[in-house]
């Protein structure tokens, strides 16, 4: 059964251990730790882990950084990649979240001098990854990114060719869609649903569902039972992670926004269940 997450990061408003007590009493079954900011000293990581045993929840995937840049920088890249397998190790977290956020160059050549090296970081942490037992999720991202399409997003995962690296799928941040940057602008010859997440939806071992607009009880900007028939046409079983960015144009505070969203998603999987 496809089940439900939801983010936790420190912020100014909410700790990590909050949103894991929110997540557990709105009857989510799991949390997604977001390693930015976070306490990475052994005795918190542990409390985290035992405060979601002792509601109940686990933890789906832990978010690192991204593997794409100029050389001098990659071992600096790299270091801070295996101290977030450690960490997501110690956390119990099913995945470890990685990005390819870069400029995308209009040059190719200047596209291929940075693809090599990509490739190359993404396997080498894929292989230290493997020998703690955890796996990589490749999320697409539109701003700055070199995932910013299927196509893109395919041919990093066949180069880097790893059984435990694998796609993380995101239905908002999609070159021209509506989520991409800036929000709520998107290009009309670009169809979400049939250019990015169908042709995804096979290699997808999670998805982060963005939250835009949800005041009136559904999600307005992305059409959610069309995503869960894309995602069971390709026998998705896994969890949907809620990521909210709600800005302004929501009548509600995040407790309201996150109890809205949850009953949402319940009933849209359900009518396929």
């Amino acid at each position: 059964m496809i089940r439900l997450s939801t983010m936790a990061r420190e912020t100014p408003d909410a700790t990590i251990e909050e949103v894991i007590v929110r997540a557990a009493r709105l009857g989510l079954d799991g949390v997604d730790i977001h390693l930015s900011g976070m306490d990475r000293e052994l005795s918190y990581l542990q409390k985290v882990r035992w405060t979601c045993l002792q509601h109940g929840l686990t933890i789906g995937y832990a978010g690192s950084g991204t593997f794409v840049g100029e050389s001098e920088g990659q071992q600096e890249r790299l270091s801070q990649g295996r101290r977030d397998v450690d960490a997501g190790a110690l956390l119990g977290a099913q995945l470890l979240r990685v990005f390819a956020r870069h400029a995308w160059p209009e040059d190719v050549t200047e596209q291929e001098r940075l693809w090599g090296p990509m490739v190359d970081s993404f396997q080498q942490l894929a292989d230290y990854a493997a020998d703690q037992g955890v796996s990589l999720g490749l999320q697409n991202h539109d701003e700055s990114s070199f995932c910013m399409t299927a196509s893109q997003a395919k041919q990093i995962l066949a180069d880097v060719d790893r059984p435990n690296f694998h796609f993380l799928m995101d239905t908002g941040q999609w070159k021209g869609a509506i989520g991409s940057h800036p929000r709520g602008e998107f290009d009309s010859a670009v169809d979400l649903y049939e250019d990015y997440l169908r042709p995804m939806a096979a290699q997808t071992v999670y998805v982060r569902a963005k939250i835009y607009k949800i005041d009136g009880g559904r999600e307005e900007w992305i059409d959610y039972r069309r995503v869960l028939g894309i995602l069971r046409d390709a026998n998705y079983n896994g969890t949907i992670g809620l990521v909210f960015e709600l800005g302004d144009r929501n009548q509600c505070d995040i407790d309201e926004a996150t109890r809205l969203a949850v009953a949402h998603l319940r009933d849209v999987i359900a009518e396929g269940a």
